[in-house]
């Protein structure tokens, strides 16, 4: 399934058990609720123009990775083409929703990761980058909305992440384990969180050495338990 329907979309949020909180109280039905619903309608139109005949050119690519039809919110861009594309299909998607349609900061963080863990592969040997094209088969194979996460709470801005008198206002690795890492922390979410399968949490500011449990990138499903 490289291209949902907006339909198919949407039920696939009403399936998510996230934990959203607004207004101080407990969000049981997102997918539903009045104030929400206008923004997770506009990420439908990601899905639904992507559909159509006349948008297919705008809306969809060729995936670099594995040759299949996707949406081209979840594409890797590889030419000067697929960036004049890129700009006109959000143009469309602004002429059409007339608000944030949402899945260009997930879209942003998937080729800047994309060409960082390249980066550091070639200089350390490390495996990040066959890692991350994996999760970009997943992503691109079930056409999923994946929220971007960059900007940290920060507090005293003079000061660097391991400087914070509160160490959760920014986002950390608190223990290392054979099958992955634990982290904690808080991250100034996009309000598309709530209409998004995943949450790609990058880092916010050039790190020092000393900062290095800070500088993290990962991605996991937005009702992971914890979140």
């Amino acid at each position: 399934m490289a291209l949902m329907t907006g339909e198919q979309y949407i039920e696939s949020i009403r399936k998510m058990n996230m934990q959203i909180y607004m207004f101080g109280e407990k969000i049981e039905n997102a997918v539903d609720n009045p104030i929400l619903r206008p923004s997770l309608n506009s990420v439908r139109a990601t899905y639904d123009l992507a559909q159509m005949p006349e948008y297919e050119d705008l809306m969809t690519a060729t995936s670099s990775i594995t040759g299949e039809k996707i949406n081209r919110f979840t594409n890797i861009h590889q030419s000067t083409d697929d960036l004049i594309k890129k700009v006109k299909m959000q143009r469309l998607m602004g002429q059409k929703t007339a608000s944030c349609f949402q899945r260009c900061v997930g879209m942003d963080a998937f080729n800047a990761v994309y060409s960082t863990a390249y980066e550091i592969d070639k200089a350390h040997g490390t495996k990040y980058f066959e890692n991350f094209v994996e999760y970009m088969k997943y992503v691109q194979e079930k056409d999923l909305t994946v929220d971007g996460a960059m900007t940290d709470p920060k507090g005293d801005r003079s000061l660097s992440p391991s400087k914070q008198s509160d160490p959760d206002l920014y986002l950390r690795v608190v223990e290392r384990r054979e099958d992955g890492v634990v982290v904690r922390g808080a991250k100034a979410h996009q309000t598309g969180i709530t209409n998004s399968h995943e949450v790609l949490v990058m880092p916010t500011i050039a790190m020092s050495p000393e900062d290095k449990d800070y500088a993290i990138a990962f991605s996991v499903p937005v009702d992971t338990e914890g979140i």
